[in-house]
């Protein structure tokens, strides 16, 4: 799997663009938000000649999806999203905060459940739904790969906030520890800002799972 990250918009969000086959992509989380982050995007799949099958949501905060729409108008793809995020989706339409643009909403969405799979690109995603940073939020897990796009679920070293609309703290702490902390610990993190990891370097060392930190098992031959 090949994966470009570009870094958009005033909240310094990763946009993935994820390939596993010529000439098709996925994108994940698409937030460019001004005319030279447009190009950059577009650009970048016009050069490397790639066709967006699908674009996946993490969720449904503005920074995440400022370039929805307009991909959507532009190559018509499907866009997958948790349903339960809409309401977060038309607040911040509604609300824009700190004179951070509000985000065009005009696009249709294809919902996802916890446990669906999504193919597209020559690649295949296992939907693991994680409320807490907002009710809809998912990370999307390429297990061939063995790699988790966490959006604003699970960071290096930290976790989502949960003092946003519609976020709640022990869910985000329930989805965390009893679906993303069980894969193993060599899958690697991607999240929605920052430096990638590992499950288990989260495991691990990250402050905001204290006192859940642990090492990793030690697996002795009794032989």
């Amino acid at each position: 799997m090949e994966i470009r990250r570009f870094i958009f918009n005033l909240l310094s969000e990763n946009t993935l663009i994820l390939s596993g086959m010529p000439g098709k992509c996925v994108i994940v989380d698409p937030g460019f938000n001004s005319p030279e982050e447009r190009g950059t995007l577009l650009d970048y799949l016009s050069t490397a000649s790639l066709v967006p099958e699908a674009v996946l949501l993490t969720h449904g905060h503005m920074d995440h999806v400022y370039g929805v729409a307009e991909l959507q108008r532009l190559y018509g793809m499907p866009v997958y999203m948790s349903d339960a995020d809409w309401p977060v989706l038309e607040y911040f339409q509604r609300v824009a905060k700190f004179g951070i643009p509000a985000p065009d909403i005009n696009f249709t969405t294809t919902p996802v459940e916890d446990g669906s799979r999504i193919k597209a690109a020559g690649l295949e995603f296992l939907v693991i739904t994680t409320p807490g940073h907002s009710p809809g939020g998912v990370c999307y897990l390429e297990e061939k790969e063995g790699a988790i796009f966490t959006g604003d679920t699970l960071f290096a070293g930290a976790i989502g906030r949960t003092d946003l609309y519609l976020s709640e703290y022990d869910d985000l702490i329930r989805s965390i520890m009893e679906k993303l902390m069980m894969l193993p610990g060599d899958i690697t993190v991607y999240p929605g800002h920052g430096a990638p990891s590992t499950i288990g370097e989260e495991r691990m060392t990250n402050p905001f799972l204290e006192p859940f930190n642990e090492p990793e098992e030690t697996i002795y031959d009794e032989n």
